[in-house]
């Protein structure tokens, strides 16, 4: 059998224009992304974009929906190892100040995401899934106003925090988190 792994039928060139629309949306942000240049990121030929995807917004809404998935993939494991309601606090505590989620780049692909959803209905079916899905999350130790609450201070501190120059530090982020879900049932724990 004859062939190069980047040919015609090389399995991985979609997922690679996708993630490389990725890295193009986050250095150049939407308006800033081209055909040319993700096929010049993912390494592939021009051509292969309009094979691939029906447009540029096809392929946006298919790079923001590996966004939303990936990041909630990693906000649910946080949640679901969690087995008491003071285990799920530290949990979202981490997801705010830790490293796994909201790196610098996946923020800045979260404002890309949130401002193109705010004109396309599409995209905004992505976020708000993707909301669905955390606070789906949240309330497997949170009764549902908790969980809506600690989703939205999830994404304001995080929000803030990257761009304040003095972030709010782990201990007051924590005392915030428990504040809001004092009293809150519906963990494994109840308290």
């Amino acid at each position: 059998m004859t062939g190069s792994s980047r040919g015609p039928n090389d399995p991985g060139r979609r997922d690679r224009i996708i993630d490389a629309a990725l890295d193009v949306i986050a250095e150049r942000g939407v308006e800033g992304t081209t055909h040319r240049r993700v096929a010049e990121a993912a390494e592939v030929p021009l051509g292969s974009m309009t094979y691939y995807f029906d447009g540029m917004k096809h392929l946006l809404v298919e790079a923001f929906t590996r966004l939303a998935e990936s990041m909630s993939l990693r906000y649910r494991a946080r949640l679901e190892a969690a087995g008491t309601t003071a285990e799920a606090r530290a949990a979202v505590v981490e997801i705010i100040c830790g490293p796994d989620l909201g790196s610098p780049r996946e923020l800045v692909l979260c404002y890309e995401l949130y401002a193109f959803a705010s004109r396309n209905p599409e995209v905004l079916g992505i976020t708000r899934s993707w909301m669905g899905a955390s606070r789906a999350s949240l309330s497997k130790h949170f009764d549902p106003r908790t969980a809506r609450a600690l989703d939205a201070l999830v994404e304001g501190l995080s929000i803030h925090n990257s761009f304040d120059a003095d972030p709010m530090p782990r201990e007051d982020v924590a005392a915030v988190v428990a504040a809001i879900s004092a009293g809150a049932g519906g963990g494994a724990d109840g308290g």
